[in-house]
């Protein structure tokens, strides 16, 4: 049984929205479901487990359609065919899948990334700022993912995996851009620069 769920018997919510003609609705309603993880048997009716916070969730998306005139019924349901129930918990988990390997793909371009501009010397405080703001977007990113991964897809543990070798990777970036900003040398020393070498000049006042 899944670790999301400890029910003898898992029970499922069998939704059915009709938003009508209302598409900035309807978008946020798919968005919404899209992100709770469900599946769709088609364009308007869906499955997710019947957890309490997904049913919470549900039962207030289902009451702003109907206050906006459209129509949606939330039922609660269990398969009598074991063999349907597992097609269903089959598709929500190839879906998480098909979103790690996303979140794995997207990582290997930050890596290269980062090898690039490496290998260019272009290690700065600028570039370290764009790196850590898409390090966040890839945590938070993931963690929406894990939030609606109710059977343990196999590939969280890649994408997991992948997110910890950029975190790595930015770490070594950084200490390369402070290296390049203060001019520090192994073990800490700055190093020794004359008046000339610099490129100052010094004006007097007459």
């Amino acid at each position: 049984m899944p670790a999301q769920f400890s029910e003898t018997k898992l029970t499922w919510l069998l939704i059915a929205i009709v938003t009508g003609a209302d598409s900035v609705l309807r978008v946020r309603v798919w968005r919404e479901l899209r992100r709770l993880g469900a599946v769709y048997l088609h364009s308007s009716v869906c499955f997710l487990p019947n957890h309490a916070d997904i049913a919470g969730t549900v039962d207030v998306l289902a009451r702003r359609v109907r206050n906006a005139g459209g129509k949606a019924q939330v039922l609660k349901t269990t398969f009598v065919d074991e063999g349907d129930e597992a097609r269903i918990i089959a598709e929500q988990t190839a879906d998480r899948d098909r979103e790690y390997q996303e979140v794995v793909e997207r990582t290997s371009e930050f890596l290269a990334e980062i090898d690039r501009e490496t290998e260019r010397h272009r290690a700065t405080y600028t570039e370290v700022e764009e790196s850590e703001a898409d390090l966040e977007r890839f945590d938070r990113w993931l963690k929406s993912i894990v939030s609606r991964d109710y059977f343990e897809a196999p590939g969280r543990q890649e994408a997991e995996a992948a997110i910890h070798r950029c975190r790595n990777a930015l770490a070594a970036f950084e200490v390369a851009a402070v290296a390049a900003d203060t001019e520090t040398f192994p073990g800490g020393a700055m190093p020794s620069r004359t008046v000339e070498q610099s490129n100052l000049r010094v004006v007097r006042e007459e």
